[in-house]
């Protein structure tokens, strides 16, 4: 639903003008980035780090200058439709090589609570999912971005 949201956000720009803009839709870039970031955050390190509503926006002005910096409008598109629709699941049977399947328990894009990952992984004879537990160091969606989460279990898995 919030890839749909910033799609229809930057679509409903009129800045976007049907994708061949002359400048980027900043209005629904920004939204975009602002659905970006509670969708990719933590919500026990956000209150932790931003637990006044002087703060969190504040934050929300830093976080635009630095995320929003360089987006481009159809990319971002782009790269939101794509993520809507790929299904590997038909072929799970096919992958038997080893793999690592990492996921935290603060991901809001891929919610840990539907119990997806651990049916899945049962479908690939070399395959080890691993819940990373919730905590103010992680980073939602994006602790897949801080190698000293899974580091050492990668390391494992490269000894293989």
């Amino acid at each position: 639903m919030w890839r749909k949201m910033s799609i229809d956000a930057i679509k409903a720009d009129p800045a976007w003008n049907g994708g061949n803009y002359i400048e980027q839709p900043a209005s629904g870039l920004r939204t975009y980035t602002d659905l970006s970031m509670i969708a990719g955050g933590n919500p026990i390190a956000l209150q932790a780090q931003y637990p006044t509503r002087e703060l969190a926006e504040a934050a929300l002005e830093t976080g635009f200058a630095a995320r929003g910096k360089g987006v481009d409008a159809n990319n971002a598109i782009y790269q939101l439709d794509s993520s809507r629709n790929y299904n590997p699941e038909p072929g799970l049977e096919k992958i038997t090589v080893p793999v690592l399947w990492i996921n935290s328990a603060d991901d809001f894009i891929n919610p840990p609570g539907l119990g997806m990952a651990e049916m899945a992984v049962k479908r690939m004879p070399r395959a080890r999912f691993i819940l990373i537990p919730e905590n103010t160091e992680t980073k939602g969606h994006s602790t897949h971005t801080w190698a000293k989460f899974w580091k050492a279990d990668l390391a494992r898995l490269m000894a293989e």
